[in-house]
């Protein structure tokens, strides 16, 4: 969706815009394999590529699925401790929160928690009422629709083989069943998991900028069970990640998820043991959640660039002063919250090439 959001930038900007795209449809790889969360702007490093997008991004969304009727709900979300340890922090969560500029978070008593959602377990809670989810695949069909009618082309089943930058213009070979060379001004990489191995393939492109890939697949499990909670459920993070949280879709049904098991090649398949650790995890905060209500549902994987002894990681997004390739814009470590940012990231996006265009000309 990342990609979606830029190409309807650039169009509406007055570009000629082409959207390679390997697979067979928009979405199909993270963009379509996430919690459809949007997200407030909570935990990111303060100052970070995450936290800035995220906050701007977040605003911007809200506002384009109310004016297109995107199917989206301001939810809210709870933070829960479950220990008065646990309460301790949400304090100081809070007040990080707020360095980032999510200035509507409020502390919650146990009692005060449980109003809203009755069937909570908890001793404290931060509520965080921008927090909200969204119909994933909806909002990128508005995407494509509105770069289409932009003059934005999509060309499907069509994966880059290679490129090479010279003479201010960008060379692409195109593969698929009509394979073509293509010549362009300006080349954005939001290839997503892939990111890194399009980098490699652009003759000129300096090694040593284009950071490492690991792959962290996070699994997601469903529930049989009528979850009797309205909003988001998140406990407080602990040590390497946010925790078993519940989530909803937009009918209403819960899921649990993402854990994080890194992985060495691309695989998609739910390990069924794995609910044996998610069910101590969600009865600290929902106890009667019932025996063998767990069933496994589906797995995303996050394009990683620290590998997992490094806790946490920022967007990392190249322009041509960064890297030295004229009209080359790289999308590095898009996960999480990438697709509540998308919008920002598109504006950023626009206006590297924009400082790109300016640059060459005088």
């Amino acid at each position: 969706m990342v990609g979606l959001a830029v190409a309807r930038k650039l169009a509406q900007a007055g570009r000629e815009v082409i959207v390679l795209e390997e697979a067979e449809a928009i979405g199909t790889v993270t963009s379509s394999r996430n919690s459809e969360v949007i997200h407030a702007g909570i935990y990111y490093r303060a100052g970070s590529w995450m936290a800035r997008m995220c906050v701007a991004g977040k605003h911007a969304l809200y506002r384009y699925c109310a004016e297109r009727g995107i199917p989206h709900k301001n939810c809210g979300k709870l933070i829960v401790a479950t220990s008065p340890k646990e309460t301790e922090k949400l304090q100081s969560i809070k007040a990080h929160a707020e360095a980032n500029g999510v200035l509507d978070m409020q502390l919650l008593s146990g009692e005060a928690a449980r109003a809203l959602e009755p069937a909570l377990a908890c001793d404290a809670a931060l509520l965080s009422p921008s927090t909200g989810i969204i119909d994933s695949h909806a909002y990128m069909l508005s995407l494509r629709g509105e770069a289409e009618d932009a003059g934005a082309a999509f060309a499907f089943h069509t994966p880059l083989i290679r490129a090479k930058a010279a003479a201010g213009l960008i060379e692409i070979d195109a593969g698929g069943e009509a394979p073509m060379t293509l010549q362009c001004s300006l080349l954005v990489n939001a290839a997503g998991l892939s990111a890194t191995h399009v980098a490699r393939s652009i003759d000129g492109m300096p090694l040593d900028r284009i950071p490492p890939a690991y792959l962290a697949k996070g699994n997601y499990f469903s529930c049989n069970a009528k979850a009797p909670f309205s909003r988001l459920i998140y406990p407080v993070p602990e040590p390497g990640g946010l925790g078993v949280h519940l989530t909803l879709d937009m009918a209403g049904q819960a899921r649990f998820g993402p854990d994080v098991e890194w992985i060495e090649t691309i695989d998609y398949e739910v390990d069924p043991s794995r609910a044996e650790r998610f069910y101590p995890a969600i009865r600290k905060y929902w106890p009667t959640l019932p025996d063998g209500a767990l069933m496994p549902s589906y797995s995303g994987i996050r394009p990683k660039i620290v590998p997992p002894a490094v806790a946490t990681q920022d967007f990392l997004m190249q322009g041509p002063r960064d890297h030295g390739v004229a009209g080359l814009i790289n999308l590095f470590g898009i996960e999480s919250p990438g697709l509540t940012s998308s919008l920002a990231i598109a504006d950023h996006v626009a206006e590297l090439a924009e400082i790109e265009s300016v640059s060459r000309s005088g």
